[in-house]
């Protein structure tokens, strides 16, 4: 099983169900590649929570920005 680094666990807690069910799949694939970090964007009137890898972050890094 993929452990995820503490970064990303300490990301999860306290987070809604729904923001993890959104963002979880994708820090489990950069674990799983332990090769690049991962962008969180929040769009308040549509989608909510979305996240992508992003090659410019290391691995372990989380970067949140508002759409």
């Amino acid at each position: 099983m993929i452990e995820l680094p503490d970064s990303y666990q300490a990301y999860l807690d306290g987070q809604a169900e729904r923001t993890i069910q959104a963002v979880r799949p994708i820090l489990m694939q950069s674990a799983a590649d332990q090769l690049h970090g991962v962008r969180i964007t929040y769009n308040p009137g549509a989608t909510g929570h979305q996240a992508h890898l992003d090659e410019s972050l290391p691995y372990g890094t989380i970067v949140e920005d508002i759409d």
